[in-house]
């Protein structure tokens, strides 16, 4: 099998198992291995995590040993000692090694077949390359949540695979090595990992190599992988076999694993000959990683139900219902850097906020008592939303883990009391303050040029408030026209505030909302959602039906949303709570009331 599925862990001895002796990553191991049953959905599963695990790999699965290796070098600097991937939204800090961890788990829930004897070893090795997105899109239907995290892991694996971490390996554009990135890239679109978009300069260069009639060739096997049983031998035997056979490879003699011609090498770039002029496949590759990093950071967290805000600079919420709400807020949000006015900007279509901002300000002490008034209100203001909380217990009922079931043997052996509590529970109950989410969107068009000053006060006071809140809030801004603008980044707190210009004939105020919603998930449980417009709703007819919709789904959903109105012609979508827009310094009052009215109105 591939080289982290390893069926004979001691063929190669120059990658021996790593002794594992710090405390710290055995307790991290144990951690882990009290999560993979249900990732898994098997309960005989050992996780060994620390630096130089894997086998060489960056993740391995040994099914002779029933064990999975995590290389610690993959959890990005962060202390073992303070990880808890019990808690759901702690698992951001640490994305790409937990995906590792769920990829190395769906090779154990669904890698059953293996090679028959006599296999055609190329056949067999094609096949093996094939397994990867099969397993992997095997795992998101039977676990959408797991996607973020096959995702966050991807580069990882990708690099690995594809020999860009190597120095002395550089990919270049023979049939085999275009073959190779198809399988590692373009399948994994296929198998709803990755988006389009994240690999479309991999997809121009493979489509240039092999042509359109090979590539649609190679599409058709690897999405009939994506539906063969785990167990069919047979079929994935045959498609191996059919995918050597699209590239030129004699299926019995092995296929080309050897890299291509490395960058600037003369050649003729179709496999025949070395190639002409300098490899376009990692920059290609290069780009798509950096596409997909940039996108996973600011998806929210699965699952992240239970009140504990991620420690990473990305949003820890909800579960991704919305690939698309994931990639706008990746488009508007980051990768950014500060400009000095207080936005965050960014490079991303959507994003150069200088356009719309006209500089700063420091806030007045009316507004500064403002944004103390709502922030007090918008404790008590959540929907009575159910929160997760996990107990453990002595006894049963609950999932037992290992770790906690060591520990009580332990203090029996030595003659102490059993004071462990091996058995978890996790219960859902109804709160009547949860975590707050709020995302602010304003209307930089210019039928809001003279409301810019108590649009720009608005902005500050509610984006402010949420330091002024006792339970856990997270804010978002941006001001929307013909493009999304970010103002303020999830999580942080303007200390001045950003004063607007209206320049812009068009509002995509669809766009805005779908940013928002994937920077903070405000159509996922958990906490209390509030959605607020700043316009005057005069928008045309495309962006505003689409906005319409997302403003459905996320009342649907449980999202509150708040209509700040301007005076005159004003045409709010349908479902907002509508506040009239005066000087929000002297009517924070009003502000909170009817953002409570808002958050219950979806009750």
């Amino acid at each position: 099998m591939s080289a982290h599925l390893i069926t004979d862990p001691t063929t190669d001895p120059d990658t021996p198992a790593v002794a594992v002796t710090d405390p710290a990553w055995l307790v991290l191991s144990a951690a882990m291995t009290d999560e993979v049953p249900v990732i898994a959905d098997r309960d005989d599963l050992l996780v060994t995590i620390a630096p130089g695990a894997g086998r060489g790999a960056p993740a391995c699965f040994l099914p002779t040993l029933a064990r999975i290796e995590v290389n610690g070098h993959h959890l990005g600097g962060v202390d073992p000692a303070t990880v808890t991937p019990h808690r759901l939204g702690d698992r951001a800090r640490y994305g790409p090694a937990w995906g590792l961890l769920v990829h190395e788990c769906a090779h154990a829930a669904h890698s059953v077949w293996e090679p028959p004897p006599g296999a055609p070893p190329g056949a067999a090795a094609a096949a093996e390359e094939l397994e990867e997105s099969r397993i992997e899109a095997v795992q998101v239907a039977r676990r959408p949540d797991d996607r973020r995290w096959l995702r966050a892991s991807a580069t990882h694996l990708i690099l690995d695979e594809s020999g860009l971490t190597d120095p002395t390996r550089t990919l270049g554009v023979s049939r085999a090595d275009a073959g190779r990135a198809a399988a590692l890239l373009l399948a994994r679109v296929d198998a709803g990992i990755l988006n389009p978009d994240e690999v479309e300069s991999v997809a121009r260069v493979v489509t240039d190599v092999l042509g359109e009639d090979t590539l649609a060739t190679l599409r058709e096997i690897w999405t009939a992988a994506h539906a063969t049983p785990d167990d069919d031998a047979e079929a994935m035997i045959d498609l191996g076999r059919r995918w050597c056979d699209a590239l030129g490879v004699d299926p019995d003699a092995g296929t080309d694993t050897a890299p291509g011609t490395p960058d600037g090498a003369p050649g003729t770039g179709d496999g025949t000959g070395p190639a002409v002029g300098p490899s376009p496949m990692s920059g290609a590759i290069s780009d798509a990683l950096r596409r997909i990093d940039a996108a996973v950071a600011y998806e929210p967290v699965p699952g992240a139900a239970d009140g504990t805000p991620a420690t990473s600079s990305a949003p820890a919420t909800g579960p991704a219902g919305d690939p698309a709400a994931g990639a706008a807020a990746a488009r508007v949000f980051g990768p950014a850097t500060d400009d000095g006015t207080g936005a965050a900007t960014t490079g991303a279509p959507g994003g150069g906020a200088r356009d719309v901002i006209a500089g700063t300000r420091a806030p007045t002490a009316d507004e500064r008592r403002a944004a103390r008034q709502v922030g007090r209100v918008l404790d008590t203001a959540g929907v009575r939303d159910r929160v997760a909380t996990r107990t453990t217990s002595a006894m049963p009922p609950g999932r037992l883990r290992m770790r906690g079931a060591l520990a009580a043997d332990a203090q029996r052996a030595a003659g102490a009391m059993p004071t462990a509590e091996p058995f978890t529970r996790t219960t859902r109950r109804a709160v009547p303050t949860p975590p707050l989410r709020l995302g602010i969107a304003c209307d930089v068009s210019s039928s809001m040029r003279e409301f810019a000053r108590p649009v720009t006060s608005a902005a500050w006071i509610l984006a402010n408030a949420a330091a002024h809140t006792r339970v856990p809030a997270t804010t978002a801004t941006v001001a929307f026209g013909e493009a999304v603008h970010a103002i303020t980044r999830p999580g942080a707190v303007p200390d001045r505030v950003t004063r607007f210009r209206a320049p812009d004939g068009y509002e995509v105020i669809d766009e805005a909302i779908a940013a928002l919603d994937g920077a903070l998930g405000l159509a996922s449980p958990g906490a209390a959602r509030l959605l607020v417009v700043v316009s005057d709703g005069i928008f045309c007819p495309t962006p505003r039906a689409a906005a319409q919709a997302r403003v459905d789904r996320l009342r649907a959903a449980g999202c509150g949303v708040l209509w700040l109105a301007p005076r005159g012609p004003v045409e709010p979508l349908n479902g907002a709570t509508v506040l009239p827009l005066t000087d929000p310094a002297t009517t924070a009052r009003e502000i909170a009331r009817a953002a409570t009215a808002a958050l219950r109105a979806t009750r």
